[in-house]
């Protein structure tokens, strides 16, 4: 177990370097088994994080982010999260300006992340497979940039059915009712 533990550490490491060396906009940390996001990461990237647009957690066992990766990453255009253990966002999301995407799909959220219709430049939500039933559909529709909601496999009540429609300007993605996901 610890041999396997070292080789996640080292994996990681290895990701870390690579982005800082190659001055790389992304830095991509999937699959790696993280369970919160490495406190050491930000002494090593503190240098190139304001180049950084893109990060991919996904398919780790994440359970919360914190307010310092928020503040840390805020020149961020893209955040991909999906198949994760998350149910909420921190507030201090609402410092991501510039981003235009983020992918929480496959997460655990019940409610709406509602810092997310404070973000002016998002363009795309993706809550696909969470266990969201209520939507905040007057904030969504307020949003200026707003093009596409992924809703897919979430227990929607039936008002956020009937009301969304009339006043929305982009894609909300609704599976049918009482459908579910496949399994994974």
């Amino acid at each position: 177990m610890l041999r396997k533990m070292g080789e996640a550490v080292a994996r990681v490491a290895r990701k870390v370097n690579e982005t800082v060396e190659s001055g790389s906009d992304t830095l991509d940390l999937a699959e790696c088994k993280l369970v919160s996001f490495p406190i050491g990461i930000y002494k090593v990237l503190r240098n190139v994080t304001d180049q950084i647009h893109l990060i991919t957690l996904a398919n780790n066992e994440l359970k919360s982010l914190t307010s310092k990766f928020m503040t840390t990453f805020c020149q961020l255009r893209e955040l991909r999260l999906e198949g994760n253990f998350l149910h909420r966002l921190p507030n201090e999301v609402n410092t991501l300006q510039h981003l235009k995407a983020i992918d929480l799909s496959r997460n655990q959220f019940h409610d709406f992340p509602e810092q997310l219709t404070t973000l002016p430049a998002l363009e795309t939500i993706n809550l696909e497979e969470n266990e969201i039933v209520d939507v905040p559909v007057e904030k969504l529709a307020a949003m200026p940039a707003l093009r596409s909601v992924n809703l897919r496999f979430n227990p929607l009540n039936a008002e956020v059915r009937v009301i969304a429609p009339p006043l929305i300007k982009f894609d909300m993605l609704m599976s049918p009712e009482g459908a579910r996901a496949p399994p994974r």
